[in-house]
């Protein structure tokens, strides 16, 4: 008999194939220049959405009827939570989290693949196939290392809950808010990988990029202000986070992304800082994946982490695939990123937004490093 956890592993393992279909038909498509293959890896990273979407309806079926045969489940929740707080409990967890990743990367790679060709249809092929590849890696840890579907030998009267200090109303908010904008930074970072891909590093991928930056943004900054609210009315941390790194290590794309935001308008108006715009975009998410590989580790000491588990090896290896490819493709094209002029004057408006991306990044590194500093010096 088919039970919840099956129906979640089929709906899983069908993405999973979607996306890699995507993957492999999207790359044919922009190498070949076929139209049909394009479509198809559309096609088909729309039904991986929804796929995965199908998968988290299934987890949250699994919390709301309590159904303790799920280990994820069982660990995750119990019978005296509250409903609201029974269905935040999916992003409780190491894999239900992972789950919620997918799902808004899946979706919004989905909504993606169907505008950009409105706006930049030179760069949608590309951007396809690497949100497809992204999604790919997230599913591909789903459905082989980090399951929400697993279950027990002995299936238990009641779930362990989740931790004490969890049973608030802003954990019905801030975990998604933030991941969402942690997964928004992948739209901007396809673009600005498909536009190094194809060498059309001029102003089009700008305005492709600029609302789903905008979008990532406004997440992220709603994340992080809901969560240092939590953090000051729970912790009583004196109204911040006090230095904590799962914290920081979300504070640093969100300052990259302001920085983009200014230094946009720049080469737009004058055709100056493309390098420094093709990196602010591509770096935003690689931070991103930085912070989720920090949370999934356990490298740094957090209240906000996971217990340390298998997956913090693949997010590291992750993380430094996109890293090398992403410079490697910047040095490949540094040929195409210069600028058409220079800033003339310090009092111009230019130099001004030079000097608040100095100052922004400034701060975006004193962070960072700061935060990873007990890894290197240990």
């Amino acid at each position: 008999m088919i039970d919840l956890a099956d129906l979640g592993r089929i709906a899983l393992g069908l993405a999973l194939g979607a996306a890699v279909y995507a993957t492999l038909s999207g790359a044919l498509g922009l190498r070949r220049g076929a139209v049909a293959l394009t479509l198809s890896a559309r096609n088909a990273l729309t039904g991986a959405a929804l796929l995965t979407a199908i998968a988290l309806l299934i987890l949250l079926t699994a919390f709301v009827t309590h159904d303790f045969a799920i280990a994820f489940v069982a660990e995750n929740s119990s019978l005296a939570m509250p409903a609201g707080l029974t269905a935040a409990a999916i992003w409780g967890g190491q894999s239900g989290s992972l789950l919620t990743w997918a799902w808004m990367l899946s979706t919004l790679g989905a909504v993606a693949a169907w505008r950009v060709p409105r706006t930049a249809p030179d760069l949608a092929p590309a951007m396809t196939a690497v949100l497809a590849l992204l999604l790919t890696f997230f599913l591909g840890l789903l459905v082989f290392v980090s399951s929400p579907f697993e279950e027990v030998a002995v299936v238990p009267a009641d779930g362990r809950g989740l931790n004490p200090l969890l049973w608030d109303t802003a954990m019905q908010t801030h975990p998604p808010v933030l991941t969402a904008g942690y997964v928004s930074f992948a739209i901007p970072f396809a673009l600005a990988f498909a536009a190094l891909l194809r060498g059309r590093v001029d102003r089009t991928w700008l305005r492709a990029t600029r609302g789903w930056m905008l979008l990532a943004w406004s997440f992220q900054g709603a994340g992080l202000i809901v969560g240092a609210w939590w953090a000051y009315r729970v912790l009583g941390w004196g109204g911040y986070w006090g230095w904590d790194p799962v914290e920081n290590v979300a504070l640093v794309p969100w300052l990259l992304a302001t920085a983009y935001l200014h230094s946009a308008v720049v080469q737009e108006r004058r055709g100056l800082l493309k390098t420094w715009n093709v990196i602010l975009a591509l770096s935003t998410f690689v931070l991103s994946i930085f912070g989720t590989f920090v949370v999934r580790s356990g490298v740094l000491t957090s209240v906000h982490s996971f217990a340390t588990s298998l997956i913090g090896p693949f997010f590291f290896g992750f993380l430094g695939l996109l890293t090398i490819s992403a410079a490697s493709l910047v040095l490949y094209r540094r040929p195409l990123l210069r600028a058409d002029g220079r800033i003339e004057s310090i009092t111009s408006r230019e130099a001004g937004f030079m000097v608040n991306n100095l100052l922004l990044g400034s701060i975006a590194a004193a962070t960072f490093w700061g935060t990873i500093f007990p890894i290197v010096s240990e």
